[in-house]
């Protein structure tokens, strides 16, 4: 199959040479029959999921075991899935290109719910049954994590396995599950089985849920087995400077979205964001020392040639040592050239050591996140920031010869007026304003200020999980309001398809009948929901209709708390009462401390003996 794909398919794609495999620390085993064939499904473009930190963390574990072979997949862009489908051939792993169906596992990372249509588009592809239940014996088993996959209903008919957690805690406890059964007489369920004792692990198969014919709630969610547990509690990994890290990662031979060391230097966040799903499902804060820090950096620099560093985390400039860890950095980067960018900084972690070390080996936009107009959303969120921090940090940008400037905001957000969307605008213009008050020869010849607004889409495990959403019009309305407000040429606005984030809502707070509107979504070509120019509203509309199921009962309804959501049965650490005071506070516009701070008992320290939480 090789040499007829790349002679006669691979010429007549764009970008062939994302489908081949052979890139620079690429991993090729010599495969026997003992060896677990292991699939890492990406269900996004290369340029994208090249781009994964954490495919890039277990393609590495993974491969270090020497019974391990994992491979990538990735969702072939249409021309490629056009030729398959013309030649009739099954997508396929890039490593060794065998076909997607021959593998023992194929494992997807949920990182959006608007990539759940490729999914299914790429079982099909790969000639793999869609529905868990009609896979034959000898067909892959399914696996998912990610953040997605803290509410897995949607996607319970077609996958085998979940994940509930940080995957490093779990998979390699898999992997040995399925030598043993290997060893064994046993068949596809006898593994299933096997899987479901092992604690972050649900198998949807295993667990039955009733529903209210009247007004469509969840009645009860139940397991059918005496192996499966009713509460799946999530996995997490204590020691951050004890987890697997690769020394070497895939360097591409082709630009991808984030085209740069991507390096993880502490996991969770004590801010407590009431909009922020990754903010309550990954702590408790655990960080990497800085000399773990600094002896992977240089070891990945050595071995990709990359002259840039990204150092990872929900909210960086929150490390404790982050300016020392920089100045250390910065030292040793100097010497290769390499730039460090800090991607994910909030306005009140900044400061001008920091911003004077980034900048000295490569000056790049600053991109910061107010995410609401007025200080009264800002209390409302909980976001902990004030108008004074940002004016303070553009000053001191400008100062230092920043001219872009990128504020990102939401938009629909509970308890949200239009005078919270003109203060968006109001924010942009201040920052306008900031800029001209600074010495002409010291400030940036050009200026350019970004506002960019998402729209709100209320998620699992966050206090506002029982919120609805604004709907589609309204959006619009709030999108047209704020563009009207804008009347500085410096500002420009950029915004979502109000379309997209009604679907995100729909399955960020679904349940398993959904899987029905996915099949027929899927048949109707629904792919690639997450990209413009291929979403289609009316296919989905279509599909919702077809399968008798009201979009809006999942997207715009207000929850009541006692209501049985579709992912209670997952036990992330934070209680579901802390998660209900901090809905309430939200109501008052009443704000949490940070972490540090005050321990605000949100059960995370409680959640696993003898564990310490750091903030």
């Amino acid at each position: 199959m090789n040499n007829y794909i790349e002679k006669n398919i691979l010429p007549l794609v764009t970008k062939p040479i994302t489908y081949l495999g052979n890139e620079v620390n690429a991993v090729h085993k010599i495969p026997n029959l003992e060896m677990i064939r292991f699939a890492f499904a990406f269900p996004d473009t290369y340029e994208v999921g090249m781009s994964h930190l954490g495919m890039k963390i277990l393609y590495g574990l993974l491969n270090e075991e020497k019974d391990i072979w994992c491979e990538r997949v990735f969702a072939p862009w249409v021309d490629m899935e056009e030729q398959l489908r013309l030649h009739d051939l099954p997508l396929y792993g890039l490593e060794s290109m065998m076909p997607l169906n021959d593998y023992d596992f194929v494992g997807f990372t949920l990182q959006y719910e608007m990539s759940f249509s490729n999914i299914l588009n790429m079982l099909e592809l790969g000639k793999i049954s869609l529905r868990s239940t009609r896979r034959k014996e000898a067909e892959p088993f399914v696996i998912a994590g990610g953040p997605c996959a803290y509410n897995p209903e949607p996607l319970s008919d077609f996958i085998d396995i979940f994940v509930i957690g940080e995957a490093e805690e779990v998979i390699l406890k898999i992997m040995a599950a399925h030598r043993e059964w290997k060893k064994t007489s046993g068949n596809r369920q006898d593994f299933l089985k096997m899987a479901a004792t092992i604690e972050g692990v649900y198998v949807p198969a295993f667990y039955e849920v009733s529903y209210d014919q009247k007004s469509g709630v969840i009645t009860a969610f139940s397991p059918i087995i005496e192996a499966a547990p009713a509460t799946i509690r999530k996995q997490f990994i204590e020691d951050l400077d004890q987890a697997y890290f690769p020394d070497k990662i895939v360097v591409s031979y082709t630009e991808t979205v984030h085209d740069r060391i991507s390096y993880e230097i502490f996991r969770g966040c004590g801010r407590g964001c009431r909009f922020c799903q990754a903010g309550m499902i990954y702590r408790p804060t655990r960080e990497k020392t800085v000399p773990t820090i600094q002896t992977k950096i240089k070891a990945l620099i050595e071995s990709t040639g990359y002259d840039e560093v990204s150092l990872s985390s929900l909210s960086t400039g929150d490390y404790s040592e982050i300016e020392a860890l920089i100045k250390n950095l910065v030292c040793d980067a100097e010497v290769g050239k390499v730039s460090i960018s800090l991607p994910s900084l909030r306005i009140d972690s900044l400061s001008i050591e920091m911003l004077e070390e980034i900048q000295k080996v490569r000056k790049a936009g600053l991109t910061l996140a107010p995410e609401a107009g007025t200080q009264r959303m800002r209390d409302v969120i909980n976001k902990g920031v004030t108008e004074e921090n940002l004016m303070d940090t553009v000053k001191t940008a400008f100062e230092k010869g920043w001219g872009h400037v990128k504020l990102y905001f939401m938009i629909g957000l509970p308890g949200e007026t239009l005078a919270d969307i003109e203060g968006i605008a109001d924010l942009g213009q201040k920052v306008v304003d900031e800029y001209y008050k600074i010495d002409r020869e010291s400030r940036n010849k050009s200026l350019k200020v970004v506002l960019s607004a998402s729209s709100f889409v209320p998620k699992p495990f966050t206090p506002f999980q029982w919120m609805g959403q604004n709907t589609p019009e309204e959006f619009k309305n709030k999108q047209r309001h704020l563009k009207a407000s804008i009347k500085d040429r410096k500002i420009s606005y950029s915004w979502h398809d109000s379309g997209v984030s009604f679907l995100e809502a729909v399955f960020a707070r679904g349940d398993r009948r959904l899987g029905l509107v996915l099949e027929k979504a899927h048949q109707k070509g629904c792919r690639f929901d997450g990209w413009g120019e291929y979403f289609d509203l009316q296919k989905w509309t279509e599909a919702f209709a077809e399968a008798g199921i009201d979009p809006e009962f999942y997207a715009l309804r207000n929850r009541d708390y006692d209501e049985i959501l579709p992912w209670d049965f997952i036990d992330t650490g934070v209680t579901k009462k802390f998660l209900k005071t901090e809905a309430e506070k939200a109501e008052a516009a009443v704000t949490t401390p940070f972490c540090p701070e005050n321990c605000s008992n949100c059960g995370i320290m409680e959640f696993k003996k003898g564990w310490k939480c750091n903030g």
